[in-house]
């Protein structure tokens, strides 16, 4: 029976378990990013705090890409289950440390994903993987340029209200290529 399933997918075992892994890593992050935007919220963070929601907002949509490919190509998505987010942060500072690590580590899923396609040569999710690890670029510099805020404008003073006013003026350009 598992092997009639199996031939109404042209998704492998092994990638459709990739991809529900990678379904799972992003709802853990949308709901990592909502206690962030708690968090900064309940600290006077305004705009860190819409950051952050956007940010889950993101991670979600991306969780429903993965669930929906894996559902049209005849797998079996799963929904997961989102266990251990932290809800607590030792400073502003240290949310956006861990939000960089964040998209670091999803981008080494997305890879690890695309290595396999490439392994077996599944073109088609190869493909459909492009639009993720594009997106990653944009996800870790975003990450990268708010965390060196802090660098930049020094948290001493004012200096956590200026942070948090310019995180929302963050955007990435990619020189045009869209």
């Amino acid at each position: 029976m598992k092997d009639l399933l199996r031939l109404r997918t042209s998704l492998s075992e092994e990638t459709e378990t990739l991809l529900n892994e990678q379904i799972k890593v992003e709802a853990h992050s949308s709901a990592v990013y909502l206690a962030m935007s708690s968090w900064c919220n309940s600290q006077g963070f305004d705009y860190s705090a819409d950051y952050f929601m956007k940010q889950s907002h993101e991670e979600r949509e991306h969780m429903l890409k993965l669930f929906n490919f894996v559902s049209d190509l005849g797998g079996r998505a799963i929904s997961p289950e989102v266990t251990n987010v932290p809800q607590e942060f030792d400073s502003f500072r240290d949310v956006f440390e861990k939000a960089l690590q964040q998209e670091i580590f999803v981008t080494q899923q997305f890879n690890r994903i695309a290595g396999h396609c490439t392994k077996t040569n599944d073109f088609m999710t190869f493909q459909f993987l492009q639009w993720f690890l594009k997106e990653q670029v944009e996800e870790e510099y975003v990450a990268r340029r708010a965390l060196e805020l802090f660098d930049v404008i020094g948290e001493e003073g004012t200096g956590r209200y200026e942070i948090d006013k310019a995180v929302r003026k963050i955007s990435y350009d990619n020189g045009g290529d869209e």
